[in-house]
């Protein structure tokens, strides 16, 4: 239910404002100071929470289990679903009930930027597997490749179609709340997109480093919630009461176990393993990368002596695995208290109520955001090495020319290898 002033001279500028937040999502008035009383081991309600998230838990997991499946196509629109989510419960935070009444057109401007930000991101992203995609109709391809050639310019100019929309809605006594919420957005967009653009990065570049950190982070938070469930006494930061040491480091040990058997398990897997360079939805085969190729490592004799093998077999990918399980142990889950501290500026519980008992999709996100910037970095900087190959080459070329000037190029390529056999 909304709040609902009694104050009959709405248009004036003196009259409080109230966020449009539901009540269920306001932290009570009488929550205790002292961390103590808000620890897990202490919640008389503590069972029927944790199967209210644990029965949640059961349907996201059959859902992203069932689009991972599909593959790579399926997962950027996931992705894209969870940005329209978690844009909407951002953009919901500082918005007030008598402003928004005023300008009932206003808030479509903050859709119209968001939209301009995926086209733009996207069509910087995925313009390679697009052209790949449509190479066998002409028609399509010359279209898609001037698309490409002018995206920039068509973002910008939907930019500024926005930015000229602004202005002219600007009206006296909301000046502050208008350019308020312009600010908003453009903080919301930074945000959601620069996350979401490593995450489809790391999709393209094989489903394998989207599903293993995403899951390195799921397990992590699982952890810490059932060690803290059943063992936590000491508060871990105040900024997030029912957080414990107990559980933060109980947490990072399982999951850096996790983190190195569970790569040897998905590694096996090629089509988790094969990057996409199309929008194709069809199932991969390639030639593994040397870190998904067995490693055999033979066992000391003392203890070979007493299993029934001599040697192991461990993916290269497992030590990096270690590394990315180490991040998502320590460092990850500072996203969530970040999410924590800016939820307590606000005196809100959650950012939403989408997914019952976890909150809405941005209280989900937040250490997946941190944990998506590490490694795209880490892959692109210890993983994938400097490609200098023709058809790289030609790729990066390719990408800056219209379809006229590719036709004139591999004409005069054609030509001078002509002339150098004659």
């Amino acid at each position: 239910m909304r709040d609902i002033h009694t104050d009959t001279n709405c248009s004036s500028p003196r009259t409080p404002n109230i966020r449009l937040r539901r009540r269920s999502n306001e932290i009570p008035a009488e929550i205790s100071k002292s961390n103590g009383n808000n620890l897990l081991v202490n919640d008389k309600s503590k069972y029927k929470s944790m199967w209210i998230r644990a029965y949640s838990s059961l349907w996201m997991l059959a859902s992203v289990s069932l689009i991972i499946y599909l593959g790579h196509l399926y997962i950027w629109a996931m992705v894209v679903v969870i940005q329209i989510f978690m844009a909407s419960e951002l953009f919901n935070l500082l918005r007030r009930a008598t402003q928004d009444k005023r300008l009932p057109k206003f808030k479509f401007l903050n859709w119209h930027y968001f939209f301009t930000a995926m086209l733009f991101v996207y069509g910087r992203i995925l313009s390679q597997q697009l052209v790949n995609t449509v190479t066998s109709d002409k028609f399509l391809y010359r279209f898609v490749s001037n698309l490409i050639k002018y995206q920039m310019v068509i973002c910008y100019f939907l930019y500024i179609a926005g930015f000229v929309w602004f202005i002219l809605s600007l009206k006296k006594r909301y000046y502050k709340y208008q350019f308020g919420q312009y600010a908003w957005t453009h903080m919301i967009l930074i945000v959601v997109f620069t996350q979401s653009a490593f995450t489809v990065a790391n999709i393209f570049a094989g489903i394998f480093w989207f599903l293993f950190p995403a899951s390195l982070i799921a397990m992590n938070d699982v952890g810490a919630y059932f060690f803290g469930f059943y063992f936590g006494r000491t508060p871990l930061i105040k900024l997030s009461p029912k957080k414990t040491w107990e559980g933060f480091i109980g947490a990072s040990v399982a999951t850096m176990i996790a983190a190195f058997t569970f790569a040897n398990f998905l590694g096996r897997f090629q089509w988790l393993t094969c990057p996409r360079k199309d929008l194709a939805t069809g199932w991969l085969q390639c030639d593994p990368d040397p870190i998904f190729k067995p490693d055999y490592i033979p066992l000391p004799g003392l203890i070979s002596h007493w299993l029934p093998w001599k040697e192991i077999a461990v993916l290269p990918v497992q030590w990096d695995a270690l590394w990315m399980g180490l991040f998502a142990s320590i460092i990850a889950p500072f996203g969530g208290f970040f999410a924590s501290g800016f939820k307590r500026a606000f005196k809100i519980k959650d950012f939403g109520d989408s997914i019952p008992g976890h909150g809405g999709f941005t209280d989900r996100m937040d250490c997946q955001m941190v944990m998506a910037v590490f490694v795209y970095i880490y892959h692109q900087s210890f993983v994938v090495g400097q490609d200098y190959s023709v058809e790289t080459l030609l790729d990066q070329i390719m990408r800056n020319l219209g379809s006229e000037e590719q036709l004139s190029l591999y004409t005069k390529l054609g030509q001078i290898l002509q002339q150098r056999r004659l």
